[in-house]
């Protein structure tokens, strides 16, 4: 695999890695909260906790399946019904190619022959007309399978963070629950931003932030539900 291609997939790895991590864990931070709030039996914590983890789960990789699948059968369709207009078209299309080609700043020969090479392969020239056209890219086309199931994969695993205090013998789960989820939030947010562009911290906060406001949402329903 060529270094471009590599780096495209793990942004989008990575892209299907925070989507699912992130809302594994905001999702059951809040719900954990709240049932933890309400009431101390632990054993409802953990039901409730990994019935959400499971649901939120498999929403989340049906959710990517679905997104990416209707994405890729966009870009086919556009791509048929360009190939069906240049076929039609081919003049007007070639002179699409010179124009786009002409305004990236190349005159005489040399343009001349990158017309020739684009218009001579005729899946080069669809190729050519949707991403300069349309901003669509073969490139962009990821297996829906996949995706499912790395989101789906990545909001187990963050799902599960707000429940290790429940599972393992933590003292004061709660707040450990609320610590380590934000913690490792804001890690991601970091990492992010890292591998991507922006500011880490601010990153970092803006997904810690994220976190919290769902903690503090299920915090306060908890105490509401905990007085009935």
């Amino acid at each position: 695999m060529k270094k471009e291609e590599m780096h495209f997939h793990n942004k989008y790895n990575l892209k299907d890695i925070i989507l699912g991590g992130q809302d594994g864990i905001v999702n059951v931070l809040g719900i954990v909260l709240a049932v933890a709030t309400a009431t101390n039996d632990l054993r409802i914590i953990l039901i409730s906790g990994l019935a959400a983890t499971f649901a939120e789960s498999l929403s989340m990789a049906a959710v990517a399946y679905t997104s990416t699948k209707a994405a890729k059968d966009y870009y086919l369709s556009i791509i048929e019904e360009e190939a069906k207009e240049i076929k039609k078209y081919p003049k007007r299309h070639l002179k699409n190619v010179k124009d786009i080609y002409y305004k990236k700043g190349f005159r005489g020969t040399l343009l001349n022959r990158i017309v020739s090479h684009i218009v001579s392969d005729k899946k080069l020239w669809v190729n050519t007309m949707v991403k300069e056209e349309l901003g669509l890219s073969e490139e962009e086309l990821i297996s829906p399978l996949k995706s499912a199931l790395v989101v789906g994969l990545a909001s187990v695993i963050g799902s599960l963070i707000p429940l290790l205090p429940f599972i393992l013998p933590f003292s004061y789960r709660i707040s450990f629950a609320l610590i380590f989820s934000i913690f490792i939030l804001f890690i991601t947010g970091a990492i992010k931003a890292k591998v991507t562009i922006g500011s880490w911290i601010r990153s970092g906060i803006e997904m810690a932030a994220i976190g919290t406001l769902a903690a503090l949402m299920g915090y306060v329903i908890g105490l509401a539900l905990g007085t009935i």
